[in-house]
């Protein structure tokens, strides 16, 4: 993996380039992964260049100093706009907490973007009160129900979910539990008509963490904004079905 410098901190990112051409797209994972999560998006490079981003304290990122809520999403949005920097990419891809920080970024910083995909996120991002009690008491439990019937998979085979499990203990029980209450601090929704760059909302149609009614939201409220559901997916559509997940996108990037 590559790495970009700043604020004293090393991010992470790997980057797939079978083409100089299209904006580049910079994919932005949840909480508690990484940026495994986008492997199969590396499929897209044919078409334009595709780079799959560590946050800080995740993967192979270096470590950021910050209480949950606004400082860990404004410290996780410097690490978007660095490698942004770096890599010259004008799309930002966003899942879940990723949604979030993309939405930050187009919103509070200045970075010249062309789109923005925001895929199992909202405007909103409340988090269930036993969720958070478990991620706090009882990391087991919460990493069980997470990968429970509809929320992070509609209907995966064993060894996603294994890989996914593995993702969200590796990062470990402080950082996912600092990444849950901080969407859980999120709200956005009354600055939904500021967001002035093409926008793609993306949702699995089974997804009970970030449901469909959280995208057409988002599809409402920004001023040019489409809508995609994703058949047979939960929250993470573009691992669970990838090919139809990069079919939006590539009709997304066709249309910038």
């Amino acid at each position: 993996m590559k790495r970009v410098s700043h604020h004293g901190r090393g991010i992470s990112y790997r980057r797939s380039a079978r083409t100089d051409d299209g904006p580049g797209l910079l994919c932005v994972h949840g909480s508690g992964g990484n940026a495994g999560v986008w492997n199969s998006q590396s499929r897209l490079s044919d078409r334009t260049p595709v780079t799959a981003m560590d946050l800080s304290d995740h993967g192979e990122s270096g470590s950021l100093t910050a209480q949950a809520g606004y400082e860990t999403l404004s410290g996780y949005a410097d690490d978007v706009v660095a490698v942004a920097e770096e890599t010259g990419d004008r799309v930002l891809c966003g899942n879940s907490l990723g949604g979030a920080v993309a939405m930050l970024v187009a919103l509070d910083r200045d970075l010249d973007l062309d789109g923005l995909v925001l895929t199992g996120t909202g405007a909103r991002l409340p988090v269930l009160d036993d969720l958070l009690v478990w991620l706090e008491s009882d990391f087991d439990r919460a990493v069980e129900f997470l990968h429970g019937p509809d929320r992070l998979f509609h209907d995966p085979d064993e060894e996603l979910v294994e890989i996914s499990e593995a993702a969200m203990r590796e990062t470990g029980q402080d950082v996912t539990a600092r990444d849950f209450r901080s969407c859980h601090s999120f709200d956005v929704r009354d600055r939904l008509d500021e967001i002035d760059v093409p926008t793609l909302a993306i949702v699995g149609e089974h997804d009970k963490l970030t449901p469909p009614h959280y995208h057409e939201a988002l599809a409402a409220s920004i001023p040019d904004c489409e809508l995609a559901t994703i058949d047979d997916a939960a929250h993470l559509a573009m691992l669970e079905q990838p090919a139809a997940f990069n079919n939006a996108l590539e009709s997304f990037l066709d249309r910038l």
